[in-house]
C-alpha cells in the first residue's frame, strides 16, 4: 500500500478509536464537563497530563527547531520539562486542595473580587487562543501533506473532528480520548526514531545512538560528523550555541514559569479524587513526558544528518518522491538560483536556493530515511493526536472560562446547571471557529507561537497564582495591578519586536533584534515581565489594606497539611 493509503487507515482507526471513546464517556453534568466528575485514577490521569501538555510543538515543531538551531534550541527542552516539575511540585497539590475548577475561579475567589476574576478570564482567552493557534496549524500542515489537501483544508478537517469530541465529552471525553491520544503519539514518535538510530549509529536506543559513532565503519561521532556537515555549509557548528547567557535563561524561565501557568494543565488536577492522587498523577506524566523529550534531541541530529546527506548538492531531477510531495505544500522550497540543476543548502543568503520549513523535519524524517510506508503514515496519526489532545484541553479553558467564570459566577448566578452546560458547549463551538481562523493565519511556526503563550502566562497567570498561594499580605488590588501591567507589557513587546507593529512590520522584524531590551528576545521577555507583575503587586499591595481575614485564613488551610492541628493538641 502507498502512503496514502496507509495515512487513511491509520488515521482513520485513530480517530474512529477517539470518536468512539468520546460517544462512550459523554458528560451529562458540568462536573463530568469541567473535571470528568473528579474520579480519574491518578495512572490515567497521568497519561492524560502528557497528552494535554505535549502538543504539536513538542511533538513536531521542537526537534525540527532543535534541528536547525543545534545546542540554543535546548533552551525549549529545559523550559518545558523543568516547567512540569515546578507545576507538579510548587502549585497543583494546593490548588487541588482549594478546589477550585479553573485558575480564574481561583483568582476569583482568593482575591475576593469580580474584576480579579474578569481580568483572569481575559488572560485565560489571550494564552489559549495563542497556544491553540498553534495546534491548529499543526493539525493544518499534517492533513495538507498526507491526504493531499491544502493546509487551510487540513485546517477545517481538524477543527470538526475536535468540535465533535470536545463538545460532546467535555472534560470526561476530553480525558480518556487523551489517554489513547498519548498511546498513538508516543508510538508514533519512538517506532521511526528507533529505526533510525539503528541504520545510523547500530544502537536501539536513539538517546544513546545520539551520542554514538556511526556505523559505516568511520568510527566518528554522529555529533561531530553533524559539526562538520553544518560547518561545510556555511552555518554554525550544530553544537555551538549562539544566545547569548542572559537570553537564554530568560527563554528557559519564561517557559517553565509559562508551564506552571498553563490553565489547561493545571484543570487535569482536579480530575482525580484526592490531593495524594494529584502528586501521583503529576510524578507518572513526568515519566511519560520523558521518553518524549530524551528522545527528542536524537530525532533532530538523526534528521538533520539524513537532510544534509540527501540534498546537499545534489540533482534536483534526481530528488526522492518525498521531496516533490513536501514542494506541493510549499514547506519547503528549491529556486535554482545559478540554473545547474543542483541543490545548493548553503547559510549565505544570497546563494542558499532551499528553504525548508522547521515543522517538517519530524514529519519528513521517515520518508528522508527510507522508513516503510506504515511508519510514515504512523508518524501523521502521531503529530495529529499531539496537536488534538492539546487543542482540546485548550478549548475546554474557554469554554469554561466563558460559561463557569463569565457567566455563572457573574452575570447570572441563577443559571441552571442545563443552561450553564448549553453555554459550556456553545462557548467551544465559538472558540473552534477562532482557533481555526488563527491555524489558517497563523503569526509564525507551530513552537515559536506557543512560546509566545507561554510569555503571556508567565507575564501574567504565574506570580498571581504563587502569590496567592504562598503570601497572606497580597490583596486584590496588588493581584490585579500585577496581571495587567505583566500581560500589558508581554503584548506591547510581541507586537513590538516579534511582529514590527510600530517599527515597519513584519519585514523590519530581524533588524530589530539589535534593539531587544537587556538582550532578551520576545520569547523569552515573560521572565522580564513576570517580574515587573510581582514588583507591581507587592508595591500596590503594601500600599492598599491587607485582604479580610477569612481570606487569610484560607491561605492558612492551603498550605498545612489536614490533621496537623489535632497532632498538637492532642
Amino acid at each position: 500500500m502507498d502512503v496514502k493509503m496507509w495515512t487513511y487507515l491509520i488515521v482513520g482507526l485513530t480517530f474512529a478509536l477517539y470518536i468512539g471513546i468520546a460517544i462512550w464517556s459523554r458528560a451529562g453534568s458540568t462536573k463530568e464537563f469541567y473535571v470528568a466528575g473528579g474520579g480519574v485514577s491518578p495512572l490515567a490521569n497521568g497519561m492524560a497530563t502528557a497528552a494535554d501538555w505535549m502538543s504539536a510543538a513538542s511533538f513536531i515543531s521542537m526537534a525540527g527547531i532543535i534541528s536547525f538551531a543545534g545546542y540554543d534550541g535546548a533552551v525549549y527542552l529545559m523550559g518545558w520539562t523543568g516547567g512540569y516539575v515546578l507545576l507538579a511540585l510548587l502549585l497543583a497539590p494546593y490548588l487541588r486542595k482549594f478546589g477550585k475548577f479553573t485558575v480564574p475561579d481561583f483568582i476569583g475567589d482568593r482575591y475576593y473580587s469580580n474584576t480579579a476574576r474578569t481580568v483572569a478570564v481575559i488572560c485565560a482567552l489571550i494564552v489559549s487562543f495563542t497556544y491553540v493557534a498553534g495546534q491548529m496549524r499543526g493539525v493544518g500542515l499534517v492533513f495538507s501533506r498526507f491526504l493531499e489537501i491544502s493546509i487551510e483544508w487540513g485546517v477545517v478537517v481538524g477543527m470538526v473532528i475536535v468540535f465533535f469530541y470536545a463538545v460532546l465529552g467535555g472534560m470526561k471525553g476530553i480525558t480518556y480520548t487523551q489517554v489513547a491520544q498519548y498511546c498513538v503519539l508516543i508510538f508514533a514518535y519512538m517506532v521511526p526514531a528507533i529505526f533510525i538510530s539503528l541504520a545510523l549509529t547500530g544502537n536501539a536506543f536513539p538517546q544513546i545512538g545520539f551520542g554514538s559513532t556511526l556505523n559505516d565503519g568511520s568510527g566518528v561521532y554522529l555529533l561531530d560528523k553533524l559539526d562538520g556537515l553544518n560547518q561545510e555549509l556555511g552555518f554554525a557548528a550544530y553544537t555551538d550555541g549562539t544566545k547569548s547567557m542572559v537570553d537564554v535563561f530568560a527563554i528557559t524561565f519564561a517557559l517553565m514559569v509559562g508551564t506552571a501557568g498553563l490553565p489547561h494543565v493545571i484543570v487535569r488536577f482536579f480530575t482525580v479524587p484526592k490531593v495524594k492522587d494529584a502528586r501521583q498523577s503529576a510524578g507518572y506524566a513526568l515519566l511519560f513526558i520523558a521518553i518524549l523529550y530524551t528522545t527528542a534531541p536524537a530525532v533532530a541530529a538523526f534528521a538533520r544528518t539524513n537532510m544534509i546527506n540527501t540534498v546537499s548538492n545534489k540533482e534536483y531531477a534526481t530528488m526522492p518522491e518525498w521531496f516533490k510531495k513536501w514542494e506541493l505544500t510549499k514547506l519547503i522550497k528549491f529556486e535554482d538560483k545559478n540554473g545547474d540543476g543542483k541543490i545548493q543548502y548553503l547559510k549565505d543568503k544570497e546563494t542558499n536556493e532551499l528553504t525548508v520549513d522547521n515543522d517538517i523535519m519530524v514529519l519528513a524524517n521517515p520518508e528522508i530515511a527510507g522508513l516503510p510506508n506504515w511508519v510514515i503514515a504512523l508518524v501523521a496519526a502521531g503529530g495529529l493526536a499531539a496537536a488534538l489532545s492539546t487543542a482540546a484541553g485548550l478549548l475546554l479553558v474557554i469554554s469554561t472560562s466563558i460559561s463557569h467564570d463569565l457567566i455563572k459566577k457573574q452575570l447570572n448566578p441563577n443559571i441552571s446547571e442545563k443552561n450553564e452546560l448549553l453555554w459550556a458547549r456553545i462557548a467551544a463551538g465559538l472558540a473552534i471557529v477562532i482557533a481555526g481562523y488563527f491555524g489558517i493565519n497563523p503569526p509564525g511556526f507551530v513552537a515559536a507561537v506557543v512560546a509566545l503563550a507561554f510569555g503571556l502566562a508567565a507575564a501574567s497567570f504565574f506570580p498571581a497564582i504563587i502569590l496567592g498561594i504562598f503570601s497572606k499580605r497580597m490583596n486584590m488590588q496588588g493581584a490585579v495591578a500585577g496581571m495587567i501591567v505583566g500581560i500589558t507589557l508581554m503584548i506591547f513587546y510581541m507586537l513590538k519586536f516579534k511582529f514590527g507593529i510600530f517599527d515597519g512590520g513584519k519585514d523590519a522584524v530581524a533588524g530589530l533584534a539589535k534593539s531587544w531590551w537587556f538582550g532578551i528576545s520576545p520569547e523569552g521577555f515573560g521572565t522580564v515581565a513576570m517580574l515587573a507583575n510581582f514588583a507591581v503587586a507587592w508595591a500596590v499591595s503594601f500600599m492598599t489594606p491587607p485582604p479580610p481575614a477569612h481570606v487569610q485564613q484560607i491561605v492558612e488551610d492551603i498550605r498545612i497539611p489536614r490533621g496537623a492541628g489535632e497532632a498538637h493538641a492532642h
